[in-house]
């Protein structure tokens, strides 16, 4: 969850139903907080939080980084507890049987049954018994993951976005200048980062390849993630809290909106484009086109970025059905333009220039340098990036959620914290909020 005052006190309502953790012998040469790492035959022991679909294809990637990297741990807030009581799927039963059967990283898969821990706490036991922590949970309770991993001296990789509220994104810098401290590795999920293509398109941009850069435009347009589904479909038993976490794409404090959750990556490139640097400002305008029953998410946002010497960058987001589809970037310069498309990365006018090297799978790009720079002592550390990245994209839904301009220096005041307080157990009262009414909606 976002840290904030009271997060001490929410981390110790948490409860998990597993057993208690059990102590684990951890690599004594491989404290960051020592300086030293580990050898190249040396076991990494490697733990999963949140098990779900693109946390088992993390864990694939991350295994596939290293030889000598071991699975031993996996936390969820489902599992067979969960199942058996008829709320939800046992997602960590599901999970340790599709890595058993992914047959390049089978033999790296050695999870004991004490160490497959379920519940909202669970991450703090898995933590404890682990070198390096993959954090995939909804975003909603990245902060509070992350610090915590960090608090350990862990390793992270961590999937995007990094925060839901400006809160957590704060909570979240603290952790990067603290990691940064003990000599960590945290490499984020914005995957793009690790394109060989893109890597090469944007290197081009920064050396002057369409001169002065004059403004940007990236799409994110598709149909719905996860659509929520109808209140028929909740099963008997099932708490306000379970509800909202089985279906937590629906829910701003969990997924941060669309615009947040995916097209963060979109957003990602309109910073890389910058150079990094925030933008001063942004307007936006954006709504619920198409009703749904629960959840609180925008169906569709569309913002207008504004940077210090003036440029602009826009990006359009959208998650309705049976509209067209697009997710590209055009950079218009003073000397030429340039393209980022689904087939391919391009530059034309002062220069024509067209990518043509080698595409490795990016997902397995970012484990492999990830996993190489701790074994080598120069730890990766994306921290800066990637929450510059997410402030931009939270700024940008908080504009069109509000219908307000939000700066910068905004955001690195707000006091907006979207997560509910505390977590006693599943049955813990929690308010589905309401959607977003720009010109009403205040800006917090």
């Amino acid at each position: 969850m976002p840290a904030s005052p009271d997060s001490q006190s929410r981390r110790d309502f948490l409860k998990t139903s597993s057993a208690a953790a059990v102590g684990g012998s951890l690599l004594a040469n491989f404290a960051a907080t020592s300086g030293l790492y580990a050898g190249v035959t040396e076991t990494l022991r490697v733990g999963l939080v949140g098990c779900g679909g693109r946390g088992t294809g993390a864990a694939v990637n991350a295994l596939g980084g290293d030889p000598n990297a071991k699975l031993v741990a996996l936390a969820d807030a489902f599992g067979p507890e969960s199942e058996a009581a008829g709320t939800h799927p046992d997602e960590l039963s599901r999970c340790v049987n599709n890595l058993k059967n992914a047959q390049e990283v089978a033999s790296q898969v050695e999870i004991e049954p004490d160490l497959m821990f379920e519940g909202l706490g669970a991450y703090r036991q898995l933590i404890d018994n682990v070198d390096v922590v993959l954090l995939c949970t909804p975003p909603g309770f990245r902060p509070e993951q992350l610090r915590y991993a960090v608090e350990q001296g862990k390793h992270v990789f961590t999937e995007k976005p990094m925060a839901t509220d400006a809160v957590g994104c704060r909570s979240v810098m603290e952790s990067v200048r603290l990691s940064k401290e003990k000599g960590l590795a945290v490499v984020a999920g914005f995957c793009w980062r690790y394109d060989y293509a893109k890597r090469a398109f944007f290197s081009k941009l920064h050396e002057g390849a369409i001169g002065n850069m004059h403004t940007a435009f990236g799409t994110y347009l598709t149909s719905p993630v996860k659509p929520m589904p109808p209140a028929t479909d909740r099963p008997a038993g099932m708490s306000d809290l379970q509800w909202m976490i089985a279906n937590w794409y629906n829910f701003t404090w969990l997924s941060g909106d669309g615009l947040v959750e995916q097209a963060c990556h979109t957003v990602d490139w309109l910073a890389w484009a910058f150079g990094d640097k925030p933008p001063v400002s942004c307007t936006a305008v954006g709504g619920r086109q198409i009703p749904a029953e629960g959840g609180n998410i925008f169906d569709h946002i569309e913002v207008n970025y504004v940077w210090e010497d003036g440029r602009r960058a826009f990006i359009a987001q959208r998650q309705i059905p049976n509209c067209y589809g697009e997710n590209n970037m055009y950079v218009l310069g003073s000397e030429g333009a340039g393209q980022v498309l689904p087939r391919g990365v391009s530059i034309s006018g002062k220069e024509t220039w067209s990518y043509d090297g080698e595409t490795p799978n990016m997902y397995q790009v970012e484990h492999n340098e990830f996993f190489a720079s701790i074994r080598n002592g120069t730890p990766i550390n994306d921290g800066d990036r990637m929450i510059n990245s997410t402030m931009m994209a939270i700024m940008g839904r908080m504009a069109g959620y509000t219908g307000k301009e939000v700066t910068w220096e905004h955001m690195l005041a707000s006091e907006e914290n979207l997560t509910p307080a505390h977590y006693e157990n599943w049955e813990t009262p929690v308010e589905i909020p309401e959607v977003a009414l720009p010109g009403i909606t205040p800006l917090v």
